[in-house]
């Protein structure tokens, strides 16, 4: 059974976080605020949202 893009695209989110390390408490990170974004824009939309589709482009996740 294969994962659906929506699936795909936030592993990728969480793999790039927890590569990044934790936040730091003095300065944020542009990137990782993006990141974070776009995971809580991903979780609250359905599959066949466009919002899907932008991600994977976004991400390049195939």
């Amino acid at each position: 059974m294969s994962d659906s893009l929506k699936d795909r695209i936030r592993a990728k989110l969480l793999r790039q976080l927890a590569e990044d390390g934790g936040p730091d408490a003095e300065h944020d990170d542009p990137r990782q605020v993006s990141v974070e974004t776009d995971l809580e824009a991903l979780n609250s939309v359905a599959d066949d949202d466009p919002l899907v589709e932008e991600l994977a482009s976004r991400y390049l996740v195939f």
